[in-house]
């Protein structure tokens, strides 16, 4: 099962493997407070195409276009996103993200993507 929450929401006791998918560190969340497992920010969308996608709704079709693209590319994002399918394989897994837009984040993207497998 593989689902996605705000790093800021509680943890729930339902969420085993809490892993943040942003390739920024949240602002004004303590390390210490963050209730997470792992931070893999190789995931995360490049630079690049985070600041052209800006959490435009009317962008987020071709958002996920290119997003899945730059993932199914050999490389680090391909490396960590293989990570997470293990973790998925073995057990409960949240994605975590700063955005505020949950149902268009990259968080949404990759739940959707390995929900697929």
């Amino acid at each position: 099962m593989v689902r996605f929450s705000r790093v800021y929401d509680p943890a729930g006791p339902d969420d085993g493997t809490r892993v943040l998918v942003d390739r920024v560190w949240p602002r004004g969340l303590a390390k210490a407070k963050a209730a997470l497992d792992d931070w893999c920010k190789a995931v995360a969308p490049t630079t690049e195409l985070r600041k052209w996608y800006g959490h435009d709704p009317d962008k987020f079709a071709e958002f996920t276009r290119r997003y899945r693209a730059e993932l199914a590319e050999p490389g680090p994002q391909a490396d960590a996103l293989a990570g997470l399918r293990e973790a998925a394989a073995n057990g409960p897994l949240t994605l975590l993200t700063a955005s505020k837009a949950l149902d268009i984040s990259q968080a949404a993207v990759l739940a959707d993507l390995l929900s697929e497998d």
